[in-house]
């Protein structure tokens, strides 16, 4: 459920999908033939997994092909937005809020035939996510006012867990993927829990409770899945799913080698870009698919630039040196480059007019938290002239590059993966922007996974144009927001907030986490992304309206205003 590094702007994660709107069309969702047994679907990605192992997870590229394979206790009804239950069928809460007893499905049995009981929840709780050596993004989402929650069994079917103090989201929390004691306790004995279900692990080996396992991986070139034959739901009519015999995730080196798969025939489904539009919408009828308009992107999309003050521990060198760590935690800096950034245009020309500005944390399409009361940075290159100039930066010589007051040249390194044609031709934009300023932008573009690495592992980068999947509650996203956080990436991990702005998103976040009436958690949700906008830690850019195309051979696809076009794999099939 936690904040994801996003792979393309568009993908989700499991537990955290996009709003939409659907109408029926009669096509493929309101009349079908019956379901029918065998096939397989076809989707593709731009980048390898990282891992397969969904404890480190942080970045969709990994989380996206490990969807299918694991489940949690409860999952998210993708029409009402509401938690329900998944591999617990239902669950009792003390008048207090603090204990909760999960009931665990009987007959739940693990991709590999051995029974799911609730010694694989306490493992996965209090020996993986509360484990101080595994840096897992879930432990900063269940811990609470500093606190962990505790999990214990109360027999094979039943687990009890004990909050320190209340956790509104705490239902939704529990889609946490469950992984198998039987499986990876020895690895964690051992010490190798870390490099266990690595990329190179036999993946006969990852087991999960999802719909699918992992049939093969080639690297650069596919994932393949088959139906898990131990598969716990059934349909309606009480007969065994997926109907599916596999899927395959393609891997391929760009959206545009995408859009040409999805164009040939080879793929069933394609996040369309902007500029596709013009070009996919009137081929609907010929080429045997259907466009979906499911709103604005739930994620954001934005710049960022390091502010992290640590050192490379080999070396002992900076991550990043002390004068530019200087301008990029200076507000005005990143005031002044918010100001360069020409929102209407990048929606006009990446975006082909299919999308919304952003100015905060949270997307309109986020619902109730989403506050749209927040400081706005218009473009205008006049004010981002000033701004430098109040900061000391003035140009010396005929390069006309600003200098700062050591005389050092106003000079970075942007970032952008390669595979995104959109964030590349964002961070082009701005980079001619901000050179009209007088500041040097080197842009350089890397693999999806390097980048993943130098941002979560490594520290050693300047800026670089991004995006992170997002959630319905703003709670999901403490692991970037919490001065803590995994992936408060600017300056992650603090042991004490950097500043007092931080500090004080840290309080509210643990107020909004306790407050279980919906109207004062918005004030407390509302404040964070006020001060967010004020500070600008991330330069917003521009959303992409959610378009999605989907073949006519696949059937039983139901849009929802929360789940996106695949929540239901299970229930899909070929006609």
């Amino acid at each position: 459920m936690n904040a994801l590094i996003n792979l393309s702007g568009f993908k989700s994660t499991a537990g955290i999908f996009l709003l939409c709107f659907f109408l029926c069309s009669g096509r493929n969702v309101c009349a079908e033939s019956a379901p029918r047994y065998g096939g397989t679907i076809i989707l593709t990605t731009t980048s390898d997994p990282r891992s397969f192992n969904p404890v480190l997870a942080k970045e969709t590229s990994t989380t996206m092909v490990l969807a299918p394979v694991f489940e949690g206790l409860t999952t998210t009804d993708p029409f009402s937005m509401k938690p329900i239950p998944n591999l617990a069928t239902a669950w009792d809460v003390s008048p207090d809020g603090l204990v909760w007893i999960f009931h665990l499905r009987p007959g739940v049995r693990w991709s590999d035939g051995a029974a799911f009981t609730a010694d694989d929840v306490v493992f996965t709780f209090n020996d993986l996510i509360f484990n101080d050596t595994i840096p897992s993004s879930a432990r900063d989402i269940f811990t609470v006012a500093g606190k962990p929650i505790r999990v214990e069994k109360v027999n094979a079917l039943t687990v009890r867990v004990t909050l320190a103090s209340k956790f509104a989201p705490f239902l939704r929390g529990m889609s946490q993927e469950i992984l198998p004691k039987h499986i990876l306790e020895g690895a964690l004995k051992a010490g190798k829990f870390s490099s266990t279900w690595g990329i190179d692990a036999n993946v006969r080996d990852i087991v999960g409770t999802g719909a699918f396992r992992i049939k093969e991986y080639r690297p650069g070139q596919r994932v393949v899945f088959e139906a898990n034959p131990f598969y716990w739901k059934k349909s309606a009519s009480g007969g065994r799913l997926p109907y599916l015999a596999g899927m395959v995730y393609m891997i391929v080196p760009s959206l545009d080698v995408e859009l040409l798969k999805f164009i040939e025939g080879g793929i069933d489904v394609y996040d369309i870009r902007g500029m596709d539009y013009p070009l996919l919408k009137p081929r609907e009828k010929e080429l045997g698919f259907k466009v979906y308009d499911l709103g604005p992107d739930m994620g954001a999309s934005f710049v960022v630039f390091n502010q992290n003050p640590g050192t490379n521990a080999k070396s002992g060198k900076a991550f990043i040196p002390a004068y530019k760590r200087a301008w990029f935690s200076d507000v005005r800096f990143r005031r002044a480059v918010a100001h360069a950034v020409d929102k209407k245009r990048i929606i006009e020309i990446v975006k082909n007019g299919l999308g919304y500005t952003q100015d905060g944390p949270e997307s309109p399409g986020s619902g109730f938290f989403y506050n749209a009361d927040v400081i706005t940075y218009e473009y205008d290159l006049k004010k981002s002239a000033a701004l430098l100039k109040d900061m000391g930066f003035v140009t010396r010589d005929k390069d006309g590059i600003l200098e700062d007051g050591a005389g050092h040249s106003l000079e970075f390194t942007l970032l952008a993966n390669a595979d995104n044609t959109e964030r590349v031709d964002i961070a082009s934009i701005l980079r001619k922007d901000l050179e009209s300023l007088g500041i040097k932008v080197n842009l350089q573009l890397v693999e999806f996974n390097t980048l993943v690495a130098k941002l979560t592992s490594l520290f050693d980068w300047e800026a670089v144009v991004l995006g992170l999947t997002g959630s319905s509650d703003p709670h999901f996203g403490q692991n970037v927001w919490l001065s803590s956080g995994q992936l408060h990436m600017w300056n992650p991990r603090q042991a004490a907030p950097a500043t007092d702005w931080e500090k004080r998103i840290d309080e509210l976040f643990v107020l909004g986490v306790q407050e279980l009436d919906e109207a004062k958690r918005k004030t407390y949700y509302d404040e964070y992304q006020r001060i967010v906008a004020e500070q600008v830690p991330m330069v917003y850019t521009a959303l992409s309206a959610r378009l999605i195309a989907v073949k006519d051979r696949l059937g039983n696809v139901k849009p929802s205003p929360y789940g996106g076009v695949l929540h239901n794999l299970e229930e899909i099939y070929i006609q």
